[in-house]
């Protein structure tokens, strides 16, 4: 089971008792997947246009807890019109009436994602959308995200349109206004992990790389003193480079501090640093003559 199965799976679990609620959630089931028409007996049907079976079984429920309809039972024409009346013909977007207050508004998301939500692992990629067939309904949706302060994009994709978020944070808040705190904590745990081995990674990086300048800076510095104590001679050196070149070349893997802990009396880093430049200056000159 993919992590968008798995949230869907438990938002279908979640029925709420309040019956305006429930209609909200069914309204949103019908309205983004669900449709209306007839049998070869002229007998009225209600079905859902998805392969995700909790959406399914989810819409039945709610049908039978709004509006007494059982799965697979004969549904009257005048059953039918009360369900439109309420729900509306499902070619344009929901009456705003059936989400008015803030705990519908949730339950109308949470319909919305069951019907035609998907989410990618959040170990792999943080991406949820709403894949919607009329702009409309794609707007609304996004117009009740921000109600929530959840900012979303729209896109065309082939005869489609995606309401789509990619920000972590934004995800999860909208698992939170659909109440759905299992995959909520899946993804934070997930979010976590990647940002601790996204630090991890950072440090080692800088690590290395600091370690890597260490080091260049190193050979540059003793291939230096080797070509003055060649062409140019320790002994015509004043006695601080002198004794800078020297202790360079016993310690070659020795940091600034470090080597400057062998002089007597110690010297700090600034002291070390300006010794090595003057001799690096000076092979420099000499290289050019």
């Amino acid at each position: 089971m993919s992590f968008s199965q798995e949230v869907k799976a438990e938002l279908a679990k979640r029925v709420t008792s309040a019956k305006h609620c429930q209609l909200a959630e069914l309204a949103a089931i019908m309205n983004l997947c669900g449709q209306y028409g007839f049998d070869a007996d002229g007998n009225v049907t209600i079905g859902f246009q998805t392969e995700n079976e909790a959406c399914v079984k989810k819409g039945f429920t709610l049908l039978k807890k709004t509006f007494n309809i059982d799965s697979g039972s004969v549904i009257k024409k005048d059953d039918l019109y009360k369900i439109i009346d309420k729900i509306g013909d499902l070619n344009g977007p929901a009456k705003e009436e059936l989400y008015e207050r803030t705990c519908c508004k949730r339950a109308f998301l949470r319909g919305a994602f069951l019907g035609v939500g998907s989410m990618s692992d959040p170990e792999k990629s943080y991406h949820l959308e709403f894949n919607c067939d009329v702009k409309a309904k794609a707007e609304q949706l996004q117009q009740l995200m921000k109600t929530f302060e959840i900012d979303s994009k729209i896109i065309l994709r082939k005869k489609n349109y995606v309401v789509y978020i990619k920000e972590g944070s934004c995800i999860v808040d909208l698992l939170n206004v659909c109440e759905a705190p299992i995959a909520l904590m899946s993804m934070e745990n997930s979010r976590i992990l990647k940002e601790m081995r996204n630090s991890v990674n950072r440090r080692v990086n800088c690590e290395t790389a600091n370690i890597a300048k260490t080091v260049g800076a190193a050979a540059r510095q003793i291939s230096d003193i080797r070509l003055l104590k060649e062409r140019y001679g320790f002994q015509n050196l004043p006695m601080p480079l002198r004794e800078m070149a020297q202790i360079r070349l016993d310690h070659p893997d020795a940091p600034l501090k470090e080597l400057g802990d062998y002089f007597d009396p110690p010297i700090g880093k600034s002291g070390v640093n300006h010794r090595l430049r003057k001799l690096s200056e000076l092979a420099e000159s000499i290289k050019l003559q």
